[in-house]
């Protein structure tokens, strides 16, 4: 039986055409036409003036904070319930991350506590540059009331958008939103270039301090000449390829996730005390992954049972995000914790929410469940 991943990557012959392309025209090293016109249309369909093609979403991150100077003594304010990519990239730079709870019905960053830990941290002397809000599962944060907090504070947004690509907030996608924003491209994401990412800003001289930090740092002379610690951290000609195939799909990848959330969703609809995961007021999301909320304490049954359930029948599912707080590796961070993302952990499961799901193991998927809901405390 083969296996079902939770988010596989979804290609098709368009990639294999377009990669072959790159290789044939003998761009295969970083950097080439294929970069150009990548970053060209997803500024294009973002709406934003620049972008700079780069090996992660982490490295943009890093880059984005790097050329602000955040650095050694700097606190930045960022999301708990998130991947550690986020806060691994402020630490990169010698900064502090600042873990900040969830708003409980959508899992990004509350909005109020962001705002006090902002207030608290420079009451005590310490300097906030900027803030790093982080999209959830493919939903953007609130990014209206994210940008009066910045603006009252004067301090820099570098928003997360890894997992929103496709998404929007009142009209804007996802990516469009604060001082500069960054995507990932990485494998299980709503579109891939097998690794990847692209920062995305209006403000020509950070995209273009960011383009030269990362093709290490080389001055413009005949010989290699270095004032700045560069990094590798450019798009392979090749992969942009990719990308470039991706992008022409991801309105129908995100039209197959978004069936698979509304399948789930009439699947547990007369289970008791079992939801999905924000999806109410999800029309502006890109369903990246489905996940469902489970109360125990009266469900009977708990997250881990079903995963359970579902890897006995080989299909991956996984918990919601550890949150950073809780992480052994950030212990003792300052963090502002009302226990929401807590609790989002240790009631959500992912299901599986790929769209290159084919119906057969959309089917296996829904048998799988059933079996499970009808006795679970046997299954």
């Amino acid at each position: 039986m083969t296996r079902i991943p939770l988010s596989s990557p979804d290609v098709s012959a368009l990639e294999e055409e377009y990669v072959v392309e790159a290789i044939r025209s003998g761009w295969v090293a970083p950097l080439g036409p294929h970069v150009d016109q990548f970053e060209a249309e997803v500024t294009a369909r973002i709406g934003v003036g620049h972008g700079v093609a780069l090996s992660s979403g982490t490295a943009a991150l890093h880059l984005a904070l790097v050329s602000w100077g955040v650095g050694p003594g700097d606190f930045v304010p960022t999301s708990s319930m998130t991947f550690a990519a986020s806060a691994n990239a402020i630490t990169y730079t010698g900064a502090t991350p600042v873990f900040v709870d969830s708003d409980p019905a959508t899992g990004n960053v509350d909005v109020a506590l962001l705002d006090r830990a902002v207030t608290e941290l420079r009451s005590a002397g310490k300097r906030v540059p900027a803030i790093l809000p982080i999209d959830l599962l493919g939903k953007c944060a609130d990014y209206t009331a994210i940008a009066e907090v910045a603006r009252r504070h004067d301090v820099k947004i570098l928003s997360d958008a890894a997992e929103s690509l496709g998404a929007s907030h009142r009209g804007r996608p996802a990516g469009a939103f604060g001082d500069a924003a960054i995507l990932s491209f990485n494998g299980n994401k709503v579109m891939t270039t097998s690794s990847g990412g692209m920062l995305l800003t209006d403000d020509a001289a950070l995209a273009d301090h960011v383009r030269f930090l990362s093709t290490q740092a080389r001055e413009p002379a005949p010989h290699y000449e270095h004032h700045e610690v560069g990094y590798n951290y450019r798009m392979s000609n090749v992969l942009a390829a990719l990308g470039l195939a991706q992008l022409s799909r991801l309105d129908g990848m995100i039209a197959r996730r978004r069936a698979h959330r509304e399948r789930y969703a009439e699947l547990f609809a007369s289970v008791p005390d079992v939801e999905v995961f924000g999806r109410d007021g999800d029309a502006d999301d890109n369903c990246w992954l489905t996940a469902v909320l489970v109360n125990e304490s009266t469900a009977g049954w708990g997250p881990d049972a079903l995963r359970s359930a579902l890897e006995r029948d080989d299909i991956e599912s996984r918990p919601l995000w550890k949150p950073m707080h809780l992480q052994p590796v950030y212990a003792g961070r300052p963090s502002y914790v009302t226990g929401a993302s807590d609790a989002l952990f240790t009631r959500g499961l992912a299901l599986p929410s790929g769209s290159s799901l084919t119906d057969d193991e959309v089917a296996r998927v829904e048998l799988s469940i059933e079996k499970f809901l009808a006795d679970p405390l046997t299954t």
